[in-house]
Formats: structure tokens, C-alpha cells, sequence
């Protein structure tokens, strides 16, 4: 179950250290990367002052910042609609496996079906079995695509 103190709200420009400091971290933890702080930056402050890119949210318990996720929007001609992505899933290790992940993901959910959303959609890690087992708990599945990029920004 999850404490009865912990909250969800959108992010504002107060929490940029810390939404800044959260997506270095999981770079770093997950892909072994190193971000460019000033480029990290940039595309934070977008987010934030772009509402129609998308938003983050923020989990707090007792008044402390324990989480964040970001979500952005892909239109679906198919659907007429869009998918909601989640993206950017943070949450600080000594909150980790306390619910945090639950509510934050609970918050999307409703607030896509309320914007009228097709569907939520996020990536994960080939090899993050933890984090895919709590996906299906939480009612999604392994879609049948699979993701190719081609990053303009690596190298």
C-alpha cells in the first residue's frame, strides 16, 4: 500500500534541479550515460514552457520530492487520438518499491482518460525485467513493435 503522504502535481519551473538532476541519473543508472548538462537543461525548460510538447509530474511524500515522470504526445491517425508516452521515470532510490512508481503512473492514467487519450505508451529497457514485471501490473503489455531510432544528437 502506498503512504497516505505522498502526493502527485505538476511540475513548475521550481523543480527544474531537480527534474535536471533525475534525468541525469537515470542516464547514468540505466544507460551508462553521461548527459550534457546545458543540453539536459534546455529541453527541460522546453517541456515546461511548451505545454503543448507535453509535462512532467511530480511525486512528493511528506513534502520531500521522491519522483518524477515526464509524458509527451504522439497522434495516432489511426485512432483519431492521441497515445500519451511516459517517459523520463524517475524515482529517487531510497523511495523506490514504496508505491511511488503506482501513483504516478495511476495519475497519468487518469488524467489521459480524462483528455480523452487513445492509450499510454512507454519503452523500457530489453534487459529491465523489474521494471516490465510492474508495467503488467499496473495493466500494460509488450507491444508488437519494436523501436529503431536514428539519433541526430549521438556521437
Amino acid at each position: 500500500m502506498s503512504d497516505p503522504r505522498l502526493a502527485i502535481r505538476d511540475a513548475t519551473r521550481d523543480d527544474l534541479d531537480f527534474l535536471n538532476g533525475c534525468a541525469a541519473a537515470m542516464a547514468l543508472e540505466t544507460e551508462h550515460k553521461q548527459l550534457d548538462p546545458m543540453r539536459l537543461a534546455r529541453g527541460v525548460e522546453t517541456l515546461l514552457r511548451e505545454p503543448s510538447r507535453g509535462f512532467y509530474l511530480i511525486a512528493e511524500q511528506a513534502g520531500t520530492r521522491v519522483g518524477t515522470l515526464m509524458v509527451t504526445y504522439e497522434w495516432s491517425d489511426w485512432r483519431g487520438g492521441d497515445f500519451w508516452w511516459i517517459q523520463s521515470v524517475y524515482v529517487v532510490p531510497s523511495a523506490r518499491r514504496r508505491g511511488v512508481y503506482r501513483a504516478l503512473h495511476d495519475a497519468t492514467r487518469r488524467r489521459a482518460h480524462a483528455a480523452g487519450a487513445v492509450g499510454l505508451r512507454l519503452y523500457v529497457e530489453q534487459d529491465n525485467a523489474r521494471a516490465q514485471a510492474t508495467y503488467a501490473t499496473l495493466g500494460m503489455h509488450q507491444s508488437t513493435y519494436a523501436l529503431f531510432e536514428d539519433d541526430f544528437t549521438a556521437g
